[in-house]
């Protein structure tokens, strides 16, 4: 598998990131992991418009899944070669909803579902084109899901948003790669079931036994290099920090 950052920044664009979204690839299929804001431009550095072949959206804030928006302007209103054929979106229940009243001008109220193909998702194992994967239920304000994706023997995690919980050390468990939130800073925010601190990853990939820790949506108002400090603290393996445009081959 190949994963790209498309970006990383949490809860608002950063100066040098867009936020959450992450391009996965393999055997020719593009899997992305959210579609946050700003993450379409970014996204074309990376493929083409129309060679996706699935997106995944963790929850639905904003941070994570507005840019879905845009990318229904790019599908529906296609004119050179046709309109496209629907794409399979998998996220929570009400996701067509949620981003039809967000654009709030589609042609009709079902739209959306001429060029995406949504599939709601609860725990559970399934196959997107060649990968196999696991949806776990985690700890966030709304219905969030983190995903474990495999391939080929390779197994790489992403937390989406959470806070600490069983469900994350599960799916993360003997992980090849571990792309893992730390949006707070250890000893400033103290906020249950929301997000994790750079020591709460690290604590998470060494209780999972990850054999490599990438520290993600950390918000512009949060210095990194504390969050990177303190997951190195307390995880032995090899941690850096997210970054825009970074490839891991997995």
């Amino acid at each position: 598998m190949k994963l790209t950052v498309v970006g990383c920044s949490g809860s608002f664009p950063s100066a040098d990131s867009a936020c959450s979204s992450y391009l996965v690839e393999a055997d020719g299929f593009r899997l992305l992991l959210d579609m946050g804001n700003g993450a379409l431009g970014e996204l074309q550095r990376h493929c083409g418009l129309y060679d996706l072949d699935a997106i995944f959206l963790s929850h639905l804030h904003a941070d994570h899944c507005i840019d879905m928006c845009a990318y229904f302007v790019v599908r529906y209103y296609r004119h050179d070669g046709g309109r496209c054929e629907p794409l399979p979106v998998y996220g929570p229940e009400g996701a067509e909803q949620r981003l039809t009243t967000a654009h709030a001008d589609t042609p009709s109220a079902s739209s959306m579902s001429e060029v995406f193909d949504f599939h709601t998702i609860k725990p559970g194992t399934f196959d997107i084109g060649p990968f196999t994967v696991r949806t776990e239920k985690v700890c966030h304000p709304v219905e969030a899901y983190g995903i474990r994706v495999e391939h080929g023997g390779k197994s790489l995690t992403y937390s989406g948003d959470t806070g600490p919980c069983d469900a994350l050390d599960e799916l993360a468990a003997d992980s090849d790669l571990f792309l893992c939130e730390a949006a707070f800073t250890h000893g400033k925010e103290n906020i249950p079931d929301l997000h994790l601190n750079g020591r709460e990853a690290g604590e998470a990939a060494r209780r999972a036994g990850a054999r490599r820790l990438v520290l993600t949506h950390i918000p512009p108002w949060t210095d990194p290099q504390i969050n990177l400090a303190d997951a190195r603290a307390v995880y032995d393996g090899p941690v850096e920090l997210a970054v825009p445009g970074a490839t891991y081959e997995i």
